[in-house]
């Protein structure tokens, strides 16, 4: 899985920044990330200048997303809130240009990304693991930063709001297929 292969790639570096902040609180760290996620909520909100063809906020609210990420890494309950954030902000970018469509495409990759997680946390409860489907968080972070880095955040939005809810219509008819299995032994 690609989510794996991420993982492994990185796991050396971020064993080292882990062990950088071992004296730290995990709590600490948590917290940290939610709250550089609000700037970069904030930076996304306010993202493309008042004629909405200026990206720098967009880009810098992309970088603080980036780093954001490495603290909330820790705590898949604020992820959500992280999140929801990152979200937030692009809601609230659209709101503010008047763009609807775009709106409503921000929440169809919300209600993915939170069906996603929800999904494999139910199927969780039921079968002993559930890591299935194209999109997980790692994923979609690196998308917003990228959509945000390279000002192509609808185009990243369209890939999330498809695969995230294509991940978790896949993790449901996983689990389906599972229990079923289980039933008939």
């Amino acid at each position: 899985m690609l989510t794996e292969r991420i993982g492994d790639a990185f796991a050396r570096p971020v064993e080292r920044l882990v062990r950088s902040f071992a004296h730290i609180s995990p709590d600490v760290l948590t917290i940290t990330g939610l709250a550089l996620n609000g700037v970069a909520c904030a930076f996304f909100a306010f993202g493309g200048g008042p004629d909405y063809r200026s990206p720098l906020f967009l880009r810098i609210g992309g970088l603080v997303a980036l780093a954001a990420s490495i603290f909330d890494m820790l705590d898949s309950t604020m992820d959500r809130y992280s999140d929801m954030l990152l979200y937030m902000g692009l809601l609230i970018l659209y709101a503010r240009v008047d763009r609807t469509p775009q709106m409503v495409l921000v929440w169809v990759a919300a209600f993915g990304t939170f069906m996603t997680s929800y999904a494999r946390a139910r199927a969780e409860s039921l079968i002993p693991r559930c890591t299935v489907g194209l999109l997980e968080r790692p994923e979609r972070i690196v998308l917003l930063v990228v959509g945000a880095l390279t000002n192509r955040m609808v185009a990243v939005l369209w890939i999330i709001a498809v695969l995230s809810n294509v991940t978790a219509v896949q993790r449901v008819v996983y689990t389906y297929v599972e229990l079923k299995k289980g039933w008939r032994s």
